[in-house]
């Protein structure tokens, strides 16, 4: 059982890590939904996905690709195509891995599932699972001990089912070798860009290109739909800001919360330690301990002393030979009474002898670092006036929900009202604003509503997250339009002669290369020689690098060409291959184990293709699209 346990540790934590952020991808009760099976969005062996779970998948994919692409994200691309086809070929590879553990007998024992969790630190407390603090980050996930820990045992089941195809692959060491040569490989490169620039002038454009281009690409030169917006903001952090606070109370409240705000507080500190573990006689204990006051006493005396005392006498040889330095070390980091000594004393302080499991201690603080009460005064007594304001802040968001609705001509009554200004928000779209506090998905969303559009009310006051309230009301709205072909005509024609000229310039690059590859011609203007490797490109592009080395270095000079993607045609002249040096044996291995993953990967997804083809799967895209609009 502890193998188990120690190999699953990474995957337990994964998924603790996803949940909690929260869960991403598959909520776990998905399979223990209602049986309402009207709309549904598709079945796999006739077991259906319901629109209520596709939905909540895709809710929690687009949170994940927030939090991974960080700032604002257009919504959409968080409701994209690619993203909602993921989502539901997630759910059905998932379902297909599950029904096969359970056919294949693959089961997670009860004993097993306690020992993984029991290990989790955020079920820790006090260094002891705490049932209590387990059931309390579960619920605020909505979820029970029993959906998660079901769900829990599932992904084991699906893990130990996908582990034989992750792991089982067999690469040859020569295999690996000959990839690292390939790999370490440098080339001598040069360079000669063939521009569209040179053959601007030849370009002729046909009378009516124009109009066809504008006529048959009219989405290029669409006008977005977009509204001038006034808005109200209501944040805690502005009714916190008319909170008073005595510096008395910002102390107490400190006082209170120590451990709060210590949290990055490090100290240094050095020591003498004089050993006497757990197993030592009692004898012992007291011949060490009286070593250790003999110590003290010359320290005591002399505390300039202390560092030489440290390099002859400590037995702990990790920081003896530094005169007892330990450096700087956060809370947690040492064991428990030597902690709580170090974190009680003062700089320059000498401590009395503290026992701990390894021995006797004298400890001399050197170093403080972080967060003492006057470095995060400010951040205390925010966070008071936080506390003392979030009552406050309920009862006005709830005065302004209310106003802003029933007065929804305007925004005045609700500033009026809650002593807020109206504020400009300039123009928005349903893609974004340029005011981050109003980029927000949901708020554009209630902007660009009818009632709010077409009716002229105010916006549903939309919570934008960090404490912070926002309705809007639209001054100017501009419907989504075309361009008309007199304000883009010039710009079409440029784009239609840079197109046609990067045509020739390709034609022009072609026809050069395939004279240089057989001899009859030859160029004199290359750019300086560069060594190319696969890993360093020396500002190459990446489609130069692979033509590069598909060039056949049988014969030097060897050429090759490509398009560039700013439309000039790159030519490539190869004049000297350098091969690698002798390969060490751990970069050997390392690569042979990346390619038994890639392997293994491969032949996991080919299970995973086999499966759905002997599956009964059925998916309903309408209803899927259903899902989208809801």
């Amino acid at each position: 059982m502890f193998d188990f346990v120690h190999k699953h540790k990474m995957l337990i934590q994964i998924v603790l890590a996803i949940i909690f952020l929260p869960f991403a991808f598959f909520g776990v009760d998905s399979y223990f939904r209602g049986t309402d099976r009207s709309g549904e969005v598709g079945e796999v062996n006739g077991r259906p996905i319901t629109q209520q779970e596709y939905a909540q998948a895709l809710q929690d994919r687009q949170a994940a690709l927030q939090r991974m692409i960080g700032g604002s994200v257009p919504p959409g691309l968080l409701d994209s195509p690619e993203v909602r086809s993921a989502v539901v070929d997630g759910i059905v590879r998932q379902r297909l891995l599950i029904d096969r553990a359970v056919s294949g007998g693959v089961l997670i024992g009860d004993s097993q599932l306690q020992q993984l969790i029991a290990e989790q630190p955020a079920f820790l407390d006090g260094g002891k699972f705490s049932n209590e603090r387990y059931t309390e980050l579960l619920k605020r996930q909505n979820m029970t001990p029993v959906s998660f820990e079901t769900g829990l045992r599932r992904d084991l089941m699906v893990e130990r089912t996908t582990d034989a195809y992750r792991s089982s692959s067999i690469v040859a060491g020569a295999v690996a070798e000959r990839l690292l040569r390939l790999n370490a490989q440098q080339r001598e490169v040069s360079q000669k860009a063939i521009e569209p620039q040179q053959f601007l002038a030849e370009v002729k454009l046909a009378d009516d290109a124009v109009r066809q281009y504008y006529d048959s690409h009219q989405d290029e030169f669409k006008a977005a739909e977009r509204a001038r917006v006034d808005y109200l903001t209501l944040s805690l952090d502005a009714v916190a800001a008319q909170i008073e606070v005595s510096a008395d109370d910002v102390k107490q409240y400190y006082e209170q919360n120590t451990k709060q705000y210590a949290r990055g507080e490090e100290r240094q500190a050095s020591h003498i330690l004089i050993t006497a573990d757990a197993s030592a006689s009692a004898e012992q204990k007291k011949l060490a301990r009286g070593q250790a006051e003999k110590l003290l006493a010359q320290v005591k005396k002399n505390p300039a002393q202390f560092a030489e005392l440290a390099k002859k006498n400590s037995q702990d040889p990790g920081s003896a030979a530094k005169g007892g330095d330990l450096g700087f070390f956060p809370r947690g980091a040492m064991t428990g009474p030597f902690e709580e000594a170090v974190f009680a004393m003062k700089p320059g302080e000498i401590s009395d002898i503290v026992e701990s499991q390894f021995g006797y201690h004298i400890i001399r603080l050197t170093g403080v670092k972080g967060h003492g009460f006057e470095d995060v005064r400010k951040s205390v007594e925010l966070d008071l006036k936080r506390q003392r304001a979030s009552k406050r802040f309920s009862e006005l968001a709830e005065q302004f929900s209310n106003l802003a609705f029933e007065q929804g001509d305007s925004l005045k009554p609700a500033a009026d009202a809650l002593k807020l200004a109206v504020q400009s928000g300039g123009w928005v779209s349903r893609g974004g604003a340029e005011n981050k506090l109003l980029n927000n998905p949901k708020l554009l969303q209630a902007i660009f509503s009818d009632d709010v559009v077409k009716n002229k009310r105010n916006s549903e006051v939309v919570d934008i997250g960090n404490n912070t309230l926002v309705a809007a009301r639209v001054t100017e709205y501009s419907p989504a339009s075309v361009y008309p072909l007199a304000d883009v005509s010039a710009a079409i024609a440029k784009q239609l002669t840079i197109k046609q000229a990067a045509q020739l310039a390709a034609k022009y690059g072609r026809d050069l290369l395939a004279k240089l590859k057989a001899g009859t011609d030859s160029v004199s203007d290359w750019g300086p020689a560069k060594l190319v490797s696969r890993k360093e490109m020396q500002g190459l592009a990446p489609a130069e690098v692979v033509e590069v080395f598909k060039a056949d270095a049988g014969k030097l000079p060897a050429y090759a060409g490509v398009e560039s993607s700013r439309g000039a045609f790159m030519l490539l002249k190869v004049s000297k291959v350098v091969d690698a040096e002798d390969i060490d044996a751990a970069k050997r291995k390392a690569t042979a184990d990346e390619l038994r993953q890639l392997m293994g990967q491969e032949e996991f997804n080919a299970y995973v293709a086999y499966l759905r083809s002997r599956a009964d799967v059925k998916l309903r895209l309408d209803n899927l699209e259903k899902t989208q609009q809801q």
